[in-house]
């Protein structure tokens, strides 16, 4: 009966011992699932903050690289602001002064078209006195016949001649014109000199004349081409 009792009583701390072994695994297994829930957690919260920061690191890079760009950017604008305002403050200034010039050749246009027309004529009456003298026209007039005989002129191309110098000469100091001077000079020369050389001077002379009047027509022009050009930028 003792042994009986005996093992009735040991059985008793078996299974409660086998109780507490089950209790204590499924506490355990209970405690290893909640760890490996925790662990992912934590890798999940880590794998998160990771990628967070990766994309905080990046975008904080590209505001940099962004915000260098836009300085670099915001440096280029105000250089060309700057060479843009230099280069208005310039045209402006080669406005202002390319109008003064032609308000000032509009002024001096109609005074030129004058003198150049002037000269053009006298140049072209010299120039046909020469060609009709050389064509075998009648004499000049008695008044000039006058003048020939005191300054020692024995023909009628010395006549011509000498009318053309005269009238050169004269348009040169009205006009204050030293080229016209110079020619009048050149037709003296030409005409004495080759007179003394017995050759026939006319030709050269009316060559001279011809060149003037084509430089003096060519001025017209270039004038006329000028003051064009200025009435049409003083009407904008």
């Amino acid at each position: 009966p003792e042994a009986a009792v005996y093992k009735a009583h040991g059985g008793g701390i078996v299974d409660v011992l086998e109780d507490l072994k089950e209790k204590a695994e499924g506490e355990l297994a209970d405690l290893r699932k909640a760890e490996t829930n925790t662990q992912h957690n934590y890798d999940m919260l880590k794998q998160s903050l990771t990628d967070q920061m990766t994309f905080d690191t990046k975008d904080l890079d590209d505001e940099k690289t962004g915000k260098a760009a836009d300085e670099e950017a915001k440096a280029t604008a105000e250089g060309d602001l700057q060479t843009t305002l230099a280069e208005l403050a310039s045209a402006e200034k080669a406005l202002e002064t390319a109008r003064s010039a032609c308000m000032q050749s509009a002024a001096d246009h109609e005074e030129s078209m004058t003198s150049r027309s002037e000269e053009l004529k006298t140049l072209a009456e010299a120039k046909k006195i020469l060609e009709e003298t050389s064509a075998g026209a009648v004499s000049q007039t008695y008044s000039l016949l006058q003048t020939a005989s005191g300054s020692g002129l024995r023909s009628r191309a010395d006549l011509a001649r000498s009318e053309v110098v005269t009238m050169v000469r004269r348009l040169a100091k009205r006009e204050h014109s030293a080229s016209l001077a110079q020619l009048a000079s050149r037709i003296a020369a030409v005409a004495r000199f080759g007179t003394i050389a017995g050759e026939e001077p006319f030709a050269k002379i009316r060559g001279l004349i011809s060149d003037m009047i084509a430089k003096l027509e060519k001025q017209l022009a270039d004038e006329t081409t000028e003051k064009a050009y200025c009435d049409e930028q003083m009407s904008k």
